[in-house]
């Protein structure tokens, strides 16, 4: 009872450090938006004068400053997600060898000259099942902690090989999975850690950087990434001989996929109709505007209930749903299912911050599922709206791309 007690009092320590860390960022980041907001509104209600096109710099320079900040504010919403295994993934069968070759070249750029890279790479190396794009995630955060570690340079070694787990090694205090699997380390030469370090490095917003070096988040995305893998990660380091991270991760029997290639495509607009159902009436307006100025006749509603009756009473077809994930009354994909019964032959695109609970099993996203992730450009909307409806309407075609202008 005292150790569960114990547990309980340090996860919500750390839920504190984590809600004062996010608190700290956020607001930082929204003091940022909202005085360059005034800037830009200050410069734009000012009277016209001589100075005019002086002021129309600036407040475009203020609109960049805004830009970046929203950026930084869906990036830390990522590695936050990410850290708490709530982010939908798209895991395949792939060689891990590949990821990291595949990065190698931006890999030494972001270490500099002062750090030299190696890579040692088991041959005939066993699949794993894993996202691509946040197995390289794993690979830059790692890098750029060990290229931190060492200001006066080093070396950074990345080595792959194929293991077998027994009950020898989880006596001896491995949490991998037994049987097969693939272990990936990543070695620095750096300063090293104490044992307390070690022990804290993987929670939330702790960091031993100056104050504005990093946001606290990188191991812990790590670690969090790592385990929605259902692998398992350990460190080893001694202070003045260097660290090494020992990821393990199983091997998979599923087999290998072909990804579908995205076809780049133009389109000719012909009225097709969109249908854009969002509880928040702010990003439902957004969203309309968006497909609006790019040619597409646009009807909205506010919840699954007042979707599905617009769409039994709409004489026309709709050719494309797009609805939010998460909303009261009706979630996004029952309103999808209902939607389909009634104008058969319509495309679905989900658009969601967080769909896992939803649209995943298991945290993996169906293949044939079409997500959008919050917040999202105008030109990712309309690509991906695109890639959806591409082939199934008249007005779309496909033009393969040459590489040519």
């Amino acid at each position: 009872m005292l150790q569960e007690q114990l547990q309980q009092a340090k996860r919500m320590e750390n839920l504190g450090q984590l809600a004062g860390g996010v608190a700290h960022d956020f607001n930082n980041i929204l003091a940022v938006i909202l005085n360059y907001a005034a800037f830009v509104s200050e410069e734009l209600n000012a009277p016209p004068e001589s100075d005019w096109p002086e002021r129309l710099q600036s407040a475009r320079s203020d609109m960049g400053q805004i830009r970046q900040a929203a950026e930084h504010a869906a990036s830390l919403t990522r590695l936050l997600l990410t850290f708490a295994r709530r982010e939908v993934t798209r895991p395949q069968v792939l060689n891990v060898n590949n990821g990291i070759t595949a990065l190698e070249e931006i890999l030494r750029r972001t270490l500099g000259e002062h750090v030299e890279l190696s890579t040692s790479l088991s041959g005939d190396l066993w699949p794993v099942l894993a996202d691509p794009g946040q197995l390289q995630q794993v690979l830059m955060n790692l890098a750029v902690n060990a290229r931190d570690a060492m200001p006066g340079g080093g070396m950074l070694t990345i080595d792959t090989e194929n293991i077998t787990v027994d009950a020898d090694s989880i006596a001896g205090g491995s949490k991998a999975r037994p049987g097969r699997n693939v272990r990936l380390r990543v070695s620095d030469t750096g300063t090293g850690m104490t044992e307390d370090t070690i022990e804290h490095l993987f929670e939330p917003f702790f960091t031993t950087k100056e104050t504005g070096a990093g946001t606290g988040l990188g191991l812990a995305t790590v670690y969090g990434i790592v385990a929605q893998a259902e692998g398992s990660i350990r460190v080893y380091s001694q202070p003045g001989v260097g660290t090494t991270f020992s990821i393990v991760l199983p091997v998979t029997a599923e087999a290998a996929v072909p990804v579908a290639k995205l076809v780049p495509y133009q389109r000719t607009p012909q009225g097709e109709t969109v249908l854009v159902v969002e509880d928040e009436a702010a990003m439902r307006e957004v969203t309309r505007r968006i497909f609006a100025r790019n040619g597409y006749h646009v009807v909205t509603a506010a919840n699954g209930p007042e979707a599905l009756d617009l769409a039994r009473a709409y004489p026309g077809e709709i050719h494309l749903l797009v609805t939010d994930v998460v909303m009261p009354r009706m979630l996004g994909k029952e309103v999808a299912e209902k939607m389909q019964a009634i104008k058969p032959g319509i495309e679905v695109l989900f658009i969601s911050g967080y769909a896992r609970p939803v649209l995943a099993s298991q945290g993996r996203l169906d293949p044939n599922v079409a997500l959008v992730d919050k917040p999202f450009s105008e030109s990712e909307l309309i690509g991906r709206a695109g890639q959806v409806l591409n082939g199934h309407f008249i007005g779309f075609e496909t033009i393969e791309n040459t590489g040519t202008s």
